[in-house]
């Protein structure tokens, strides 16, 4: 009897491209001390031209760079300011609030129809995060706010990195728990609580340990635990607890778009105030209290710095596999892509 084979049902062919280059989410637009201190800063964002300034009560406002008046470019590379508070047009002197809003011109009564376009903000521990809607859409979620307080921390160390890239493709470092003994070289990796999701939340954790050494020579071994908090693909808060020192580091890996083609890695990290270190590191123990946190933190910067740029060697590179063949060791891939797909609306 001949055997009949039913042919199997034919599957979309594999497009091995990302989706939108700008997916849906909070992503970082500065520090508030930055803004602060420049007074109004200018950067391309998610495609975006846009500026960022903060008003005498310290609301910040991220708003379109351009005039709706006659469409002048309202960085400070044209003459932009902020007076009192206010956005100054370089052209013809038209003054915004953080609002958007033109409240004051020199010649005449403001306009009610002359308003700036302004993202919705977000801060998060000295962090300035603006929302970017497919489409235009309001913002559908919130970023978590529970990192508790910033005393006992160390000031912000923020290192930015800028290459071809894709936040899905960063993001999806939290749950690889196998690059990270193959390119970093982290001993006795391990997966911690199991992998959550809730919505547009994400939790991972992972332990592993790390030598440390000087000139090629070991000089001590630090033993890790991480709990990784992502919310969206421009967002992951990184708990450090490292425990023989013992010693708590918290860290913000933010991946945000620039121009749909490079992206921005800003690495934030912060060392807790270290009282009573159990063992000696850096000689951490022989300095003043208040002096410890930001040495120790100044010390383990480059190293975080290190491991990125090792990633992104192969991050500016690598081609994107729709349908990756993976092997046991791989973790939660498959899992972490379901979560993203929720960030491109316009694509579901």
């Amino acid at each position: 009897m001949r055997e009949e084979r039913i042919p199997a049902p034919q599957q979309a062919p594999a497009t091995n491209e990302l989706p939108s280059p700008f997916p849906e989410g909070w992503y970082f637009i500065a520090s508030r001390a930055a803004i602060e201190k420049a007074g109004l800063i200018e950067k391309t964002w998610m495609g975006e031209d846009i500026v960022a300034w903060a008003d005498e009560g310290g609301k910040v406002c991220v708003a379109e760079a351009y005039c709706p008046h006659l469409g002048s470019y309202l960085g400070p590379k044209t003459g932009g300011r902020v007076c009192a508070g206010r956005l100054v047009c370089p052209f013809h002197g038209f003054e915004f609030d953080t609002s958007g809003q033109c409240v004051d011109t020199p010649f005449a009564p403001p306009p009610r129809s002359a308003r700036l376009g302004v993202f919705e903000t977000q801060e998060i521990g000295g962090l300035i995060f603006a929302w970017w809607g497919a489409g235009g859409r309001p913002a559908q979620w919130r970023l978590p706010t529970e990192i508790g307080g910033d005393s006992g921390w160390s000031r912000h160390s923020i290192r930015t990195l800028r290459f071809p890239g894709h936040p899905q493709e960063t993001t999806e470092n939290s749950v690889d728990l196998a690059h990270l003994r193959f390119v970093h070289g982290y001993d006795n990796v391990s997966r911690g609580d199991p992998v959550r999701v809730d919505g547009p939340y994400m939790d991972a954790s992972f332990n592993f340990r790390r030598r440390r050494t000087l000139a090629g020579i070991p000089i001590f071994d630090l033993s890790f635990s991480a709990a990784t908090h992502i919310a969206g693909l421009g967002y992951s808060f990184v708990d450090v607890q490292e425990r023989t020192v013992p010693l708590s580091m918290r860290m913000w890996i933010l991946a945000t778009p620039v121009d749909g083609s490079v992206i921005d890695l800003s690495i934030v990290s912060q060392v807790r105030e270290l009282r009573d270190p159990q063992r000696r590191f850096i000689g951490a123990g022989f300095l003043p209290t208040k002096l410890r946190a930001p040495i120790v933190n100044a010390f383990l910067a480059p190293q975080q710095e290190q491991d990125v740029l090792q990633d992104i060697v192969i991050w500016r590179r690598k081609r994107y596999r729709s349908r990756p063949r993976l092997c046991r060791s791989d973790g939660e891939i498959m899992a972490y892509r379901d979560y993203c797909a929720q960030f491109y609306p316009d694509q579901r």
